[in-house]
């Protein structure tokens, strides 16, 4: 029987046992998927990744000039911080990822977009708790230069169904005024999320000059019906 599923780490984290496989899909033409699993729940895969490419895409159209500096909340499969730096006007993308082994996992070649962003120089990553970063006061002395042009948070399945069981107050109105004082003057914060959320958008609309909730729907390959994803973005 040939194989078509392969456990390529399977880690205890803080947060629970973390999974990282491939698999080949069921329908055709047969492809080989990789996929990340919390608790022995489903967080990402590399057959859908239409919904963190456009958390990037969309928040840089609304950017001008060059040189933009981006950070990226959550590392995963790497397809929101590919996509940041496809862009040319991109200088620096800084990715802060909460668990180490998913950094040890592209660094070691293990998923899909390490031979790009193994070597890209534009690329940082570091660990760390990107909610802390934001929440925290920026540095009094902190140049105007180091703000970020955009903030990419690709973290949580949505503000109701955090990965954390501590809630850390980041989807607040106080927590998205926090993290706009890390924003440059035009800055753009964007937010993925599998569910629709009234409060963050009624937070959002409150603290940017402009806001959009931007649906992206897809049809998935495993099951054979549609899922929609939303990506709440704005502006100050």
């Amino acid at each position: 029987m040939p194989l078509n599923f392969e456990v390529l780490a399977y880690e205890e984290t803080s947060l629970g046992i973390l999974c990282l496989r491939r698999r080949l899909t069921l329908k055709e033409p047969q492809q080989w998927v990789t996929e990340i699993t919390l608790n022995h729940e489903f967080l990402m895969s590399s057959l859908h990744t239409d919904s963190e490419r456009s958390l990037a895409t969309l928040a840089l159209q609304r950017l001008t000039g060059r040189n933009l500096r981006i950070m990226v909340g959550g590392l995963g499969l790497g397809y929101t911080c590919a996509a940041a730096i496809d862009d040319p006007r991109v200088a620096q993308v800084q990715v802060i990822e909460f668990l180490a082994q998913v950094i040890d996992w592209l660094q070691a070649g293990l998923v899909p977009l390490s031979p790009q962003l193994v070597d890209e120089t534009r690329l940082s990553i570091v660990r760390g708790d990107v909610y802390q970063t934001l929440l925290a006061d920026p540095s009094t002395e902190e140049p105007v230069a180091e703000l970020w042009d955009a903030i990419l948070i690709d973290v949580d399945h949505s503000p109701d169904d955090q990965l954390a069981s501590l809630s850390h107050g980041f989807y607040s109105e106080f927590g998205l005024r926090q993290a706009t004082r890390h924003l440059s003057k035009q800055g753009v914060l964007a937010l993925w999320s599998y569910a629709g959320n009234q409060e963050l958008e009624d937070a959002m609309r409150r603290v940017f000059r402009l806001f959009d909730i931007v649906p992206i729907t897809y049809e998935n390959q495993h099951v054979g019906e549609s899922f929609t994803d939303w990506l709440f973005i704005g502006q100050r």
